[in-house]
């Protein structure tokens, strides 16, 4: 997204800043902190933990004007306009609604939530809310998306035919079974938490979901640590990821069409603030590399979200989204379970 960040300030002179509120003090809410007070109209007000002395030094580090001990009393607070909540995925959907019921716009790490269902309840009480849902997807916001995007809506690799993805990182000989990434109870695993980026990103290439999945999983303490996937689309169009806890970094979104392919090698985090890359292999040896920047993607997602905000209008492609990546890792969760190809349903 590019963002004229004179013209924002000059809109938010005669506006409302928005003020946020933070549920929970996860190691991620400080990056988010960080963009938040970074995107111009933007204010961190509150930090809510269950650990009151915990919440207190959060606010102090980040310059949040209150701490509060507990997560509700954040959310009655009427000075709070939107919420971002880091909790573990079992947890948003109780929290999102509880926001929306309390008028708060919601911002959600992501997954979303591991649950169609759930996502299906917490979509329904923003709208009734009205107010605005979003996940916590950063890359979706960079600038480089927003090129790549419009390259492909110009057709200019082609008919887009596969899609490759890959995301993961390794923890070595022993599976950290207090990390939340790999406790059952609180939604963990690869696929939602590393499979969920390359999810979307599928997704993302091809404007639509699947008709059908195959996944196989390798499990440790209850959870996915290896999953691998295909998806197949209209058309005869395919896609495959992997992702999980057990190999070298990789964060790679390939695109192949009919007359060029289309590398990021750092679609989730881009190695730098000040320069992001993809490059296009057509009929030349060599790929053409391009390159995009500076740009910091989570001040991009703040910036665009309160803008919805702003407007008073919720904006239903966000939610709808995040909606459609739940529900294809939860059919691809099933696959990798029962060892079948899954069918996933239109809404």
């Amino acid at each position: 997204m590019d963002v004229d960040w004179r013209a924002v300030s000059r809109r938010r002179e005669v506006e409302t800043t928005v003020r946020w509120g933070i549920i929970g003090t996860a190691n991620i809410a400080t990056k988010v902190a960080r963009a938040i007070s970074l995107a111009p109209g933007n204010e961190i007000v509150a930090i809510a933990s269950r650990d009151k002395t915990r919440a207190a030094e959060w606010a102090k580090e980040h310059g949040a004007e209150k701490a509060y001990g507990s997560y509700e009393d954040c959310l009655a607070d009427p000075e709070i306009d939107a919420v971002y909540i880091p909790l573990p995925p079992t947890l948003h959907a109780d929290w999102t609604i509880r926001a929306a019921d309390a008028g708060k716009h919601v911002l959600s790490e992501k997954p979303l939530t591991v649950d169609p269902r759930e996502a299906v309840e917490m979509v329904s009480a923003c709208r009734t809310n009205n107010v605005q849902l979003m996940d916590g997807v950063m890359w979706v916001h960079h600038d480089r998306t927003k090129e790549i995007r419009a390259l492909l809506d110009r057709s200019e690799l082609g008919e887009l035919r596969s899609v490759t993805s890959a995301f993961a990182f390794n923890w070595g000989a022993t599976v950290p079974t207090a990390n939340i990434r790999a406790r059952k109870e609180l939604g963990g695993g690869a696929l939602g938490d590393l499979g969920y980026y390359c999810v979307r990103g599928i997704l993302w290439a091809f404007g639509e979901i699947p008709e059908r999945v195959f996944a196989a999983s390798r499990y440790a303490n209850g959870v996915d640590i290896e999953t691998s996937g295909m998806l197949f689309f209209s058309r005869e169009r395919v896609a495959q990821f992997d992702c999980g806890f057990t190999t070298k970094g990789r964060m790679r979104l390939e695109l192949a069409a009919s007359d060029g392919t289309l590398t990021i090698d750092d679609f989730v985090v881009p190695g730098s603030e000040e320069q992001a890359s993809y490059s296009i292999r057509g009929r030349a040896q060599q790929p053409e590399v391009f390159t995009v920047g500076p740009c910091i993607q989570e001040v991009n997602m703040i910036a665009r979200f309160s803008e919805i905000v702003q407007s008073g209008s919720p904006v239903g492609v966000w939610p709808e989204e995040a909606v459609a990546t739940v529900r294809t890792c939860a059919a691809l969760a099933r696959s990798a379970e029962t060892g079948a190809a899954v069918e996933v349903a239109p809404e």
